[in-house]
Protein backbone atom coordinates (compact mmCIF):
# COMPACT_ATOMS: atom_id res chain seq x y z
CA UNK A 1 0.00 0.00 0.00
CA UNK A 2 1.53 3.51 -0.90
CA UNK A 3 0.83 6.59 1.35
CA UNK A 4 0.14 9.67 -0.66
CA UNK A 5 2.72 12.13 0.48
CA UNK A 6 0.11 14.82 2.12
CA UNK A 7 -1.03 12.17 4.15
CA UNK A 8 2.43 11.12 5.95
CA UNK A 9 2.62 14.69 8.02
CA UNK A 10 -0.06 13.80 9.61
CA UNK A 11 0.46 10.40 10.26
CA UNK A 12 3.74 10.97 12.36
CA UNK A 13 1.54 13.47 14.23
CA UNK A 14 -1.33 10.92 15.43
CA UNK A 15 2.21 8.29 15.84
CA UNK A 16 4.16 10.62 18.17
CA UNK A 17 0.98 12.09 20.23
CA UNK A 18 -0.31 8.01 20.79
CA UNK A 19 3.79 7.12 21.39
CA UNK A 20 4.03 10.00 24.07
CA UNK A 21 2.05 9.40 27.02
CA UNK A 22 3.48 5.47 26.66
CA UNK A 23 6.82 6.76 26.88
CA UNK A 24 6.82 9.01 29.50
CA UNK A 25 4.98 5.91 31.63
CA UNK A 26 7.56 3.82 30.65
CA UNK A 27 5.16 1.32 29.67
CA UNK A 28 5.95 -2.27 29.82
CA UNK A 29 4.81 -3.31 27.09
CA UNK A 30 7.10 -1.09 24.88
CA UNK A 31 10.50 -2.74 23.36
CA UNK A 32 13.58 -2.12 26.01
CA UNK A 33 15.06 0.72 23.50
CA UNK A 34 11.77 2.47 24.29
CA UNK A 35 11.76 2.31 27.97
CA UNK A 36 15.34 4.00 28.09
CA UNK A 37 14.06 6.45 25.96
CA UNK A 38 11.62 7.78 27.98
CA UNK A 39 13.75 9.88 30.82
CA UNK A 40 15.36 11.67 27.75
CA UNK A 41 11.52 12.20 26.28
CA UNK A 42 10.25 13.78 29.43
CA UNK A 43 13.37 15.88 29.71
CA UNK A 44 12.92 17.10 26.51
CA UNK A 45 9.07 17.95 27.05
CA UNK A 46 10.16 19.50 30.30
CA UNK A 47 12.43 21.61 28.66
CA UNK A 48 9.73 22.95 26.28
CA UNK A 49 7.92 24.11 28.83
CA UNK A 50 10.83 25.86 30.49
CA UNK A 51 11.31 27.63 27.41
CA UNK A 52 7.06 28.46 26.98
CA UNK A 53 7.22 30.03 30.93
CA UNK A 54 9.11 32.32 29.35
CA UNK A 55 6.65 33.91 27.38
CA UNK A 56 4.17 34.02 30.32
CA UNK A 57 5.84 35.33 33.45
CA UNK A 58 6.69 39.03 34.06
CA UNK A 59 9.66 39.63 35.88
CA UNK A 60 10.19 42.81 37.94
CA UNK A 61 11.90 45.29 36.60
CA UNK A 62 14.52 45.12 39.28
CA UNK A 63 15.56 41.78 37.56
CA UNK A 64 17.04 43.10 35.23
CA UNK A 65 20.54 45.58 34.69
CA UNK A 66 19.51 47.05 31.59
CA UNK A 67 16.93 46.48 28.04
CA UNK A 68 20.27 44.50 26.88
CA UNK A 69 20.46 42.13 30.11
CA UNK A 70 19.28 38.48 28.34
CA UNK A 71 16.82 36.13 30.43
CA UNK A 72 18.61 33.76 31.60
CA UNK A 73 17.34 29.93 32.98
CA UNK A 74 19.51 28.21 34.93
CA UNK A 75 19.61 24.29 35.26
CA UNK A 76 20.90 22.64 38.60
CA UNK A 77 21.53 18.40 38.41
CA UNK A 78 20.34 17.93 34.58
CA UNK A 79 22.97 18.60 32.11
CA UNK A 80 21.26 17.21 29.11
CA UNK A 81 18.25 19.78 29.77
CA UNK A 82 20.75 22.40 29.99
CA UNK A 83 21.49 21.10 26.43
CA UNK A 84 17.97 20.73 25.09
CA UNK A 85 17.11 24.16 26.70
CA UNK A 86 19.93 26.07 24.91
CA UNK A 87 19.21 24.40 21.42
CA UNK A 88 15.44 25.29 21.58
CA UNK A 89 16.48 29.40 22.44
CA UNK A 90 19.12 29.42 20.14
CA UNK A 91 18.30 32.49 18.28
CA UNK A 92 14.88 33.61 19.92
CA UNK A 93 13.88 35.98 21.57
CA UNK A 94 11.08 36.43 24.31
CA UNK A 95 9.81 39.99 25.24
CA UNK A 96 12.58 42.06 23.45
CA UNK A 97 15.32 39.60 25.03
CA UNK A 98 17.73 37.23 24.34
CA UNK A 99 17.69 34.21 26.15
CA UNK A 100 20.76 32.45 28.06
CA UNK A 101 20.81 28.77 29.24
CA UNK A 102 23.70 27.64 31.98
CA UNK A 103 24.40 24.49 33.34
CA UNK A 104 24.67 25.31 37.41
CA UNK A 105 26.45 23.32 39.57
CA UNK A 106 24.86 23.37 43.25
CA UNK A 107 27.84 25.57 44.28
CA UNK A 108 26.32 28.34 41.59
CA UNK A 109 22.98 29.21 42.65
CA UNK A 110 24.06 32.67 43.77
CA UNK A 111 24.26 33.51 40.43
CA UNK A 112 21.18 35.36 39.21
CA UNK A 113 19.31 33.65 36.36
CA UNK A 114 15.98 35.06 35.97
CA UNK A 115 14.34 30.99 36.25
CA UNK A 116 16.13 28.27 37.87
CA UNK A 117 15.14 24.46 37.01
CA UNK A 118 16.16 22.02 39.85
CA UNK A 119 16.41 18.38 39.06
CA UNK A 120 15.66 15.51 41.11
CA UNK A 121 13.05 14.02 43.14
CA UNK A 122 14.89 14.95 46.62
CA UNK A 123 12.73 16.75 48.57
CA UNK A 124 15.60 17.88 50.98
CA UNK A 125 18.06 18.72 48.65
CA UNK A 126 15.01 20.62 46.74
CA UNK A 127 14.42 22.77 49.33
CA UNK A 128 17.73 23.93 50.93
CA UNK A 129 18.48 24.91 46.58
CA UNK A 130 15.63 26.95 46.69
CA UNK A 131 16.33 28.83 49.96
CA UNK A 132 19.89 29.70 48.17
CA UNK A 133 18.95 30.48 45.07
CA UNK A 134 17.82 34.35 44.41
CA UNK A 135 16.74 32.94 41.29
CA UNK A 136 12.76 34.76 40.18
CA UNK A 137 10.96 31.84 39.26
CA UNK A 138 11.97 28.26 40.27
CA UNK A 139 11.21 25.17 38.86
CA UNK A 140 11.35 21.43 39.86
CA UNK A 141 9.86 18.31 39.61
CA UNK A 142 9.77 16.72 43.31
CA UNK A 143 6.47 15.93 45.49
CA UNK A 144 5.91 18.54 47.68
CA UNK A 145 7.93 21.39 46.57
CA UNK A 146 5.54 24.15 46.17
CA UNK A 147 5.67 24.10 49.93
CA UNK A 148 9.14 24.94 49.69
CA UNK A 149 9.05 28.28 47.40
CA UNK A 150 9.01 26.59 44.17
CA UNK A 151 6.19 28.72 41.71
CA UNK A 152 6.06 25.55 39.04
CA UNK A 153 6.59 21.93 40.01
CA UNK A 154 6.57 19.60 37.57
CA UNK A 155 4.47 16.34 37.74
CA UNK A 156 3.34 13.71 35.31
CA UNK A 157 -0.60 13.11 35.99
CA UNK A 158 -2.22 10.45 33.43
CA UNK A 159 1.38 9.65 31.81
CA UNK A 160 1.79 13.33 30.74
CA UNK A 161 3.81 15.85 32.13
CA UNK A 162 1.51 18.80 33.56
CA UNK A 163 2.71 21.36 36.41
CA UNK A 164 1.41 22.79 39.56
CA UNK A 165 1.81 26.52 40.40
CA UNK A 166 2.23 27.96 43.48
CA UNK A 167 0.79 31.72 43.43
CA UNK A 168 1.93 32.60 46.97
CA UNK A 169 5.60 31.92 45.83
CA UNK A 170 5.45 33.66 42.36
CA UNK A 171 4.19 37.00 44.66
CA UNK A 172 6.93 36.49 46.94
CA UNK A 173 9.27 36.40 43.97
CA UNK A 174 7.37 39.40 42.50
CA UNK A 175 6.56 37.23 39.30
CA UNK A 176 3.17 37.90 37.61
CA UNK A 177 1.82 34.47 35.55
CA UNK A 178 -0.24 34.68 32.99
CA UNK A 179 -3.71 33.47 33.38
CA UNK A 180 -3.06 32.24 30.46
CA UNK A 181 -0.36 29.82 31.76
CA UNK A 182 -2.64 29.52 34.82
CA UNK A 183 -5.50 28.42 32.87
CA UNK A 184 -3.40 25.17 31.46
CA UNK A 185 -1.56 24.40 35.26
CA UNK A 186 -2.76 21.05 36.66
CA UNK A 187 -3.25 22.96 40.09
CA UNK A 188 -2.81 26.30 41.00
CA UNK A 189 -2.45 26.52 44.60
CA UNK A 190 -3.31 29.70 46.83
CA UNK A 191 -3.08 30.24 50.54
CA UNK A 192 -2.06 27.65 52.21
CA UNK A 193 -3.35 23.59 51.61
Amino acid sequence: MTINQPERPQRRRACRALALPLLLAGAPLLPLAAQAAAPALERRVKAAFLYKFLGYAEFPPQAFADAATPLTLGVVGAEDMAAELARIATGRMVAGRTIAVRALREQELAQPVHVLFVAGRDEARTARLLRSSPAFLTVTECEGCLQHGSVINFTIVDERVRFDVSLDAAEKKHVKLSSRLLTVANRVQKGAS
